[in-house]
């Protein structure tokens, strides 16, 4: 197919906004399924575990691909829960273009924050779709307004609604000034009319003001606009292409996709606004100076580089989901893992729909696929050639949550190692390691949700019965104040020796550099260290990072610099720095005073009014703190921070005090500083635990 019809898009928004929904629709009216089905109930096509269609929720994204008119869509259905979130993250690495699905109601809502700042660092455009326009409470312009002051983007609406709430009937096209109607059992028939007389004026000036806004990135139109000229239907939609595709413009479109309104619109939308794999920009590392960039071209007879960026085990073996950014796969042939310098055979290649499959002998840039049984990770680059380019890797978050797992019986052992193994090579968020004194089997996640969701998973798929220990915090240590330090290591026993000798600092990291969590400065001068041994004091230090002086936690937040030194001809080595290394952070560490960091969440609670009084007392019990409130109608919303600590178990807790009436989202926000008195208590219980590395 001619790439220019290729569009590869995904679906991205909060929690519950009707992603899932919007994407059974599109399956419907695109004729790749002949009958809906509904999320809470015999659940979604997309949605194929069982879990996922018990609890409603998506748990894993989903690919399949459509046709609508002339053009292809590569579609991925992501989850809202944040703690699922790498499935965004990694979907919208590979994706052209996205969709932003909104709620009419609650807006720009938490997780909605999270998927813009995920799709501004791999430089995906999007249309934003506000869904759920049947709601009471429905207001489109206050959702517009939300996307400009939370998420500082330019949106503007391209349709106005037909009535809202309970009377949504449908939508008018600001840019063919016409009405819209949707009739049908499923909203199959778009019925186009004349606007209605009563919104005549409403319509003329949500045009006026498209046209004013869109005037901003085209002189040829806002020309047109000062000398009153009528501006043809053609050039609006190629300043909207132009304007999204260089993500200056956020287009908005309304609908209700449970009430099947809207949604062939705003596929429209996506072929004639989104980009092609043809305008998307796309360079990578190369192998042997990754700080020089290599322009990708989609051309399928260039050389092949192509990114796994998700792999699933299913009955079959494993299933590794592929883009091809340029070049050419075909069934049988072999390529390198640029990673790992392997040449893989990719035996047989398939298009996915869901869970279903249709075996493919090609596939060339441009396209999604997925490969059967070859060995990577989450994130390699396969390439024609070893050691040509590296593709920018998937931002993977840490987790900040992890519980001890062990099998209930003794013969369930090998087939829980079998199931951790899997669920770690499937999942990156996932972490799976052993305490070394206890020989427990720790499980670390992004949440509650999701290692609850991984456990239930081990004793439906694989048979195991499970029993966990309550979830436990991540806790860090960081250094407060500087500490210099000057340590020679020697060591002489017959034979070889051993000698290094190193000076320097040690201090806490500054603000701008804190994300890093660690940085190394290397400030020797004059040769009186050789270059080949700095490398092995940067790596000595960082074997000492896992476990901190305080309590055994993994160390943040702390700057190194390497000022002076010394070394011998003959007894220096890189084990000799390394070592010396080691002992600087075993014996200096402890005089930079560090303290406990806890993980902090950002919480957005929804409950009726009445109830607003008691949430808030509760989330400052908890060391909650309430950074907004704000009623809409009988609903309030709060939005606060909360240490991670605190809100085990706090779904229960919210639905008694709401009387099963509040929802709330969460997702990770920083680490701060845990008070004095409660670092006493870890610190005690870590001395008292028979492992010291449980918590």
């Amino acid at each position: 197919m001619d790439l220019e019809h290729i569009r590869n898009i995904g679906i991205s928004a909060h929690i519950d906004s009707g992603k899932t929904t919007l994407s059974e629709r599109i399956l419907y009216y695109a004729g790749r399924i002949h009958r809906l089905r509904e999320v809470r109930g015999e659940g979604a096509t997309m949605d194929h575990m069982d879990l996922e269609r018990e609890r409603g929720i998506t748990i894993t994204s989903a690919a399949t691909s459509v046709d609508w008119g002339e053009a292809k869509i590569n579609l991925i259905d992501t989850p809202g829960h944040v703690d699922f979130t790498v499935e965004v993250e990694r979907s919208l690495r590979v994706l052209d273009g996205a969709v932003l699905v909104l709620c009419a109601v609650g807006g720009v809502q938490a997780q909605s924050i999270t998927v813009d700042r995920q799709m501004r660092r791999y430089g995906v455009p999007r249309i934003a779709f506000i869904n759920k326009m049947d709601r009471t409470g429905a207001n489109p312009h206050k959702v517009v307004k939300e996307l400009r002051e939370k998420l500082d983007c330019d949106a503007v609406l391209l349709q106005l609604p037909i009535g809202a709430g309970a009377e949504f009937e449908g939508v008018i096209d600001l840019i063919a000034r016409k009405a819209l109607y949707f009739d049908g059992p499923q909203g199959q028939n778009v019925r186009v009319e004349k606007i209605p007389a009563e919104l005549a004026d409403k319509a003329h000036r949500g045009r006026n003001h498209l046209l004013e806004s869109l005037a901003m990135y085209s002189d040829e139109l806002m020309e047109m606009l000062l000398a009153e000229q009528e501006v043809p239907v053609e050039l609006i939609h190629e300043v909207i292409h132009a304007a999204t595709c260089q993500r200056l413009l956020t287009p908005v479109l309304l609908g209700s996709a449970y009430r099947n309104k809207g949604v062939q619109p705003l596929l429209d939308a996506v072929v004639e606004y989104l980009p092609s794999p043809l305008e998307a920009e796309i360079s990578a590392m190369k192998a042997d100076n990754p700080k020089e960039r290599v322009p990708l071209t989609p051309d399928p007879e260039r050389p092949l580089v192509a990114m796994a960026f998700k792999i699933v085990e299913d009955s079959y073996g494993p299933l590794t989901f592929v883009r091809v950014y340029q070049g050419r796969i075909v069934k049988g042939g072999a390529y390198f893992n640029q990673r790992t310098g392997g040449k893989d055979r990719f035996s047989r290649i398939v298009r996915m729909h869901a869970d279903q499959r249709e075996d493919v002998d090609e596939a060339v840039a441009g396209d999604i696929v997925a490969v059967l049984g070859i060995d990577c990770a989450s994130g390699d680059t396969y390439a024609a050639m070893p050691r040509f380019c590296t593709l920018q890797p998937i931002h993977v978050p840490e987790p900040v949550i992890k519980m001890a797992v062990r099998p209930a019986a003794r013969d369930g052992a090998d087939r829980l190692a079998k199931a951790l193994y899997r669920f770690r090579r499937e999942d990156p968020t996932l972490r799976i390691n052993t305490d070394e004194e206890t020989g427990e089997t720790l499980m670390a996640g992004m949440g509650e949700l999701h290692l609850e969701i991984y456990v239930e998973r081990i004793r439906r798929e694989y048979g195991v019965e499970v029993d966990v220990d309550r979830p436990k915090v991540n806790y860090r240590e960081a250094p407060t104040q500087p500490a210099e330090f000057d340590i020679r290591h020697k060591k002489q026993t017959g034979g070889a020796g051993q000698f290094a000798h190193i000076i320097g600092k040690m201090r806490p990291l500054t603000d701008e550099d804190e994300e890093q969590g660690f940085l190394f400065e290397d400030n020797v001068t004059g040769g009186r260290i050789p270059r080949q041994y700095i490398p092995s004091v940067e790596k000595g230090l960082r074997k000492m990072l896992d476990k901190g002086p305080l309590a055994g936690y993994p160390i943040v937040g702390l700057h190194v610099s390497l000022d002076d030194g010394s070394y011998h001809d003959v007894d220096s080595s890189d084990l000799a720095f390394q070592t010396v290394a080691m002992t600087a952070m075993r014996e200096v560490l402890p005089r930079t005073r560090p303290v406990l960091l806890e993980p902090v969440m950002k919480i957005e609670i929804e409950c009726p009014q009445q109830f607003q009084g008691s949430v808030v007392a509760d989330l400052t019990c908890r060391r909650g703190l309430v950074t907004g409130t704000r009623v809409d109608g009988p609903t309030a919303l709060i939005e606060g921070e909360v240490p991670l600590a605190g809100t085990f178990g706090y779904a229960t807790d919210l639905r008694s005090l709401t009387q099963g009436q509040g929802t709330f989202t969460m997702e990770f926000s920083s680490y701060k500083r845990l008070p004095a008195n409660l670092e006493r208590e870890v610190i005690a219980e870590r001395k008292k635990s028979p492992c010291g590395n449980t918590a």
